[in-house]
């Protein structure tokens, strides 16, 4: 009888070390050291209002904002996962067919496949910037502005991910859409 109260303590000990000791202690490093990151990456308005986070893609349909890779998801965190279809599989040319038609896209100026196609995850929020300046003529029409104003911005929020170490830049789309809307308006 005693061995067992001994190997129930060593239990409960082993338990609150484990979890709770070591899951507070990773909890209050976090916190510490990176509060934004361990909180989501949130994006927050100036007046409180979060909008998003930096690490997860949202869906945008109009025709005013850069819209991001598809999602084989539906945008939905909870089920993430990539498409799984090959290349050569007419499931995923059927699935392009309409974003094709809705960026306009033709043999004289094919859309990027990025905007064609899911991440692996169904919820990547960058596009490449070749991507984000495909949408620019779109948007620009749509907001009634010039289409140099918003390569600009393009341009300016665009960054390489490898920093020198690899050759695309990338742009995360809700933070390039919220910028669109500081310097243009919206909502």
């Amino acid at each position: 009888m005693n061995a067992i109260l001994t190997s129930l303590r060593l239990s409960a000990a082993t338990i609150l070390i484990c979890v709770v000791g070591y899951g507070a202690a990773i909890l209050a490093l976090g916190q510490t050291l990176t509060p934004n990151t361990a909180n989501g990456s949130l994006i927050v308005r100036d007046d409180g209002t979060v909008v998003g986070s930096r690490l997860i893609a949202q869906s945008f349909i109009r025709p005013k904002y850069f819209w991001p890779r598809l999602s084989a998801v539906d945008y939905d965190s909870a089920s993430a996962g990539g498409s799984n279809l090959a290349p050569t599989n007419p499931a995923l040319a059927e699935r392009a067919l309409p974003r094709l038609a809705a960026l306009g896209a033709s043999d004289s100026a094919p859309a990027p496949s990025d905007l064609l196609t899911a991440s692996g995850s169904g919820l990547d929020p960058h596009i490449s910037e070749e991507a984000a300046l495909y949408q620019t003529a779109r948007i620009a029409s749509a907001r009634g502005i010039q289409t140099e104003a918003i390569e600009a911005l393009v341009t300016g929020a665009a960054f390489s991910p490898g920093g020198t170490f690899t050759d695309g830049r990338i742009v995360n789309v809700l933070e390039l859409n919220l910028a669109l809307d500081r310097s243009f308006g919206g909502q």
